[in-house]
């Protein structure tokens, strides 16, 4: 390859891996994007439905409603509200009658007061009279301060008024900048009132039509703001959810509480540059497979070359080729044996883990768990007679509750270490427990399996939890062979039958090719996707029915499913007397 064209190659590869790398940048940028759209979203509708039913609330009392119809004293309901707004958390919290005037305030007695001031021109006294409730972002013309306002109609003995609250939501912007989260909120004209850039505040997102702006100014919203010289954020109206500028890319969503939108951005030049560093790293990898394969076809000329001197030399070559061949593959197998090796001990190492934190898990929320159910019956001695249906809350929560027990108890049995001890063991429980844990895989996959035991006991002697771990591997096996197949069916039957007990796991999924099946117990071998299992489950089980005298045979043809069977020597009669 000449080096004309090795460039060329590198050069396309480069450019192919930025459009990639690029766009798949862009993907996870804007699945972030989102992820913050939602959780801003969440936080400013909880903002807003915090003091959403405050003005309703407040309007029942009666100092606030002879306040309105004229007869008490318009003092007692200024201190009602005030001492309310307090309480609630809001800003200031007041009642306009039927003209717009102010006649009761929680700030009457702290400057730029509300009390006397006339706002008939404000949307939400407009909305609360006319549909009983409004809402409206301004910036306040009393006091200069921005605040989100939610109002209701009062309506008492023919008296009509206004109650509104007002919301400071600057403290959202505090929380954004802190968290280096370039987000905005728009109101339903597109006019941003909140933003973690300055640079963006009372800013339109697209060019406000002159029917906006005089509803705007009439409205007297963003007063002051200079909203009619400022320029909009987006050069052209954003196509769906993405928005672009200069130097970040965004994406929108609506706020149902407010009706307006939530802008999440982030700058581009990251995204670049790492784009770029792939390009980078494409185009240096290209010209060094050229490099290698300009390498490997001038080794090639140079040993036809010393082929062609003589036949000895020929001879000599090839077996020397021969032997670094068998070298090579003996070193590769090396290699791919200590790879393996070092894999199985990490999966021992994270099952060694595992086993440790289902241990905490367990001693962490065991106590609570005997709690709950204490106190569920604590509550149920003290409940009326007759009252059904607490009884049957009662009885649904303790029937979840014991479900969590029986989870922990799993949970405990598969954390403690246990020896090759043989006991005497019912062969029933763990292939029950072996059931139980898998059932949650077996609900993803969409199969009940089913459990065929007899009626009486089947005594043999080995270590339960291991027991259960074999029959748990089995069903684990079967569950990802049906997962894909239509009518898929799992079963697991427990026969006795001239002093063995017999464990037979059933599937009807895809089957073991005829030249896999000798292969399936030996370590490291797997036949599922790579990264989805390591090729130990097998061999662990085979070693394990070893440690308890017991075999395992498979029987399985492509597209017929798959026959796994344990065979365990029962319990002989002075085993089952100790």
């Amino acid at each position: 390859m000449t080096l004309a064209r090795a460039l060329l190659f590198a050069c396309l590869s480069a450019v192919l891996v930025w459009f990639v790398a690029q766009a798949i940048a862009l993907g996870n940028a804007r699945q972030e994007l989102d992820q913050t759209l939602l959780l801003t979203t969440r936080a400013v509708e909880a903002e807003v439905d915090r003091l959403r039913a405050l003005p309703a609330v407040a309007a029942e009392d009666a100092r606030i409603r002879n306040a309105l119809t004229g007869t008490g004293p318009l003092q007692e309901a200024n201190t009602y509200l005030e001492s309310i707004a307090a309480h609630a958390g809001a800003d200031d919290l007041f009642l306009i009658d039927s003209a717009g005037n102010t006649i009761a305030a929680s700030n009457w007695n702290r400057p730029g007061s509300f009390v006397g001031q006339n706002y008939d021109f404000r949307p939400y006294f407009q909305d609360a009279i006319a549909t009983g409730r409004g809402q409206f972002y301004a910036i306040g013309v009393t006091t200069g301060v921005p605040g989100y306002f939610l109002s209701v109609r009062v309506e008492v003995e023919g008296a009509v008024g206004v109650m509104v609250v007002k919301l400071d939501l600057r403290p959202l912007e505090e929380t954004w900048r802190a968290a280096e989260a370039d987000v905005a909120l728009a109101d339903e004209h597109g006019v941003v009132f909140l933003s973690a850039r300055p640079e963006w505040q009372y800013r339109p997102l697209v060019g406000l039509t002159p029917n906006v702006l005089n509803y705007l100014v009439t409205t007297r919203a963003y007063e002051g703001a200079g909203l009619g010289e400022a320029a909009p954020l987006f050069a052209e109206t954003p196509t769906g959810a993405d928005a672009r500028g200069a130097d970040w890319i965004a994406r929108l969503g609506p706020v149902p509480a407010t009706g307006g939108q939530v802008i999440a951005a982030r700058p581009t030049r990251s995204l670049q540059v790492m784009a770029w560093g792939w390009a980078l790293l494409a185009a240096l990898a290209t010209l060094a497979v050229a490099a290698v394969a300009k390498a490997i076809e001038q080794r090639r000329q140079i040993t036809a070359l010393r082929l062609s001197q003589s036949a000895k030399l020929e001879s000599m070559v090839i077996a020397r080729t021969a032997d670094l061949g068998r070298e090579v593959e003996a070193r590769s197998q090396a290699e791919a044996d200590l790879r393996a090796t070092q894999e199985a001990l990490i999966h021992t190492e994270k099952m060694a883990a595992m086993g440790r934190m289902s241990a905490a898990i367990v001693h962490e929320i065991s106590q609570p768990l005997a709690a709950m159910e204490a106190t569920l019956s604590a509550a149920e001695l003290g409940m009326q007679p007759g009252d059904t249906a607490t009884a049957s809350r009662i009885g649904k929560a303790r029937d979840m509750i014991r479900r969590m027990q029986r989870t922990t108890k799993h949970l405990k049995s598969f954390a403690r270490k246990e020896t090759a001890e043989l006991t005497l063991i019912d062969l029933r429980a763990p292939l029950k427990s072996a059931l139980d844990l898998v059932r949650p895989r077996a609900k993803v996959v969409g199969v009940e399996p089913r459990l065929n035991i007899p009626e009486t006991r089947v005594p043999i002697m080995a270590g339960a939890v291991r027991i259960e771990q074999v029959v748990a591997n089995l069903l684990l096996n079967a569950l990802d062979a049906v997962k894909a197949v239509p009518a898929a069916e799992v079963s697991i039957t427990l026969t006795v039958d001239e002093g063995q007990a017999r464990i037979n796991v059933r599937d009807n999924g895809a089957g073991i090719s005829e030249s896999d099946l000798p292969r399936v117990t030996d370590p490291f071998f797997s036949t599922k996707l790579t990264g989805e299992g390591l090729g130990l489950g097998l061999a662990i089980c085979q070693a394990i029915l070893a440690d308890f005298g017991g075999t395992l045979d498979i029987q399985s043809a492509p597209q017929q499913g798959t026959q796994v069977t344990v065979i365990l020597p029962l319990a002989q009669q002075e085993d089952q007397t100790r």
